[in-house]
């Protein structure tokens, strides 16, 4: 149900005001939205790059499964978990996102000279797939930020354009035309009562005028 809104010339001012407000606000927030569209097709593309240095980071250490066998005592799956993943915070478009800044590892503690040398080359290849997945979670956690944003900005453009703005307009029209109506029926009302004077002034006999003469 439409707000009832009071015919006078203070509201018009306001309901001006109100648009020109509105007016003003509504590029601001499209700015924000190209903005945050041109970031998450970026984000996007990052997240798709470190996927597919994931799974070419997988394949590589899939190789080393079946002579997991060979390494009793140590733990590789273990040693390669990040331990810490390091971020930063940067600010896009009003909104604070995680950036991914490096892993950390726990610190490698088994015997050089009683392990296959192919241990190494696989607790490295194991670190790298779990550094790409732990870039991943942060790409993600970008794209959700940011897209719950834009979802905003989406909602309240459309709110401008297509609610706020044309009932201002709408409004304004109402109180332009009603003050119209009541000028022109003030100026009605005024020639009326002048045509009624005029009239009485000209069926006024001679008398009538020596006693207005008189009166006065």
């Amino acid at each position: 149900m439409a707000k009832k809104i009071k015919l006078t010339r203070p509201e018009l001012k306001l309901q001006r005001d109100t648009m020109q407000r509105f007016q003003r606000y509504l590029p601001m927030l499209k700015l924000k939205q190209q903005q945050l569209q041109m970031t998450l097709r970026n984000i996007a593309k990052q997240r798709d790059e470190a996927e597919e240095a994931l799974n070419k980071a997988q394949d590589k250490f899939d190789r080393y499964v079946a002579i997991f066998g060979d390494i009793a005592g140590i733990n590789v799956q273990e040693l390669a978990k990040c331990r810490n993943i390091k971020t930063s915070i940067t600010n896009i478009a009003g909104v604070k996102i995680p950036m991914f800044e490096g892993a950390e590892f726990s610190e490698e503690r088994y015997s050089l000279f009683s392990t296959p040398a192919w241990v190494d080359a696989a607790l490295a290849d194991l670190r790298k797939v779990n550094i790409c997945r732990a870039k991943m979670d942060v790409y993600q956690k970008q794209y959700d930020l940011l897209t719950n944003e834009l979802t905003k900005i989406v909602q309240r453009v459309n709110l401008f354009e297509k609610v706020k703005i044309p009932e201002a307009k709408e409004n304004i029209r109402r109180i332009r035309i009603q003050l119209s109506d009541a000028m022109a029926a003030a100026v009605g009302r005024a020639k009326i009562a002048k045509g009624k004077i005029t009239e009485e002034e000209a069926h006024c006999t001679p008398h009538c005028h020596k006693e207005q003469e008189e009166a006065s």
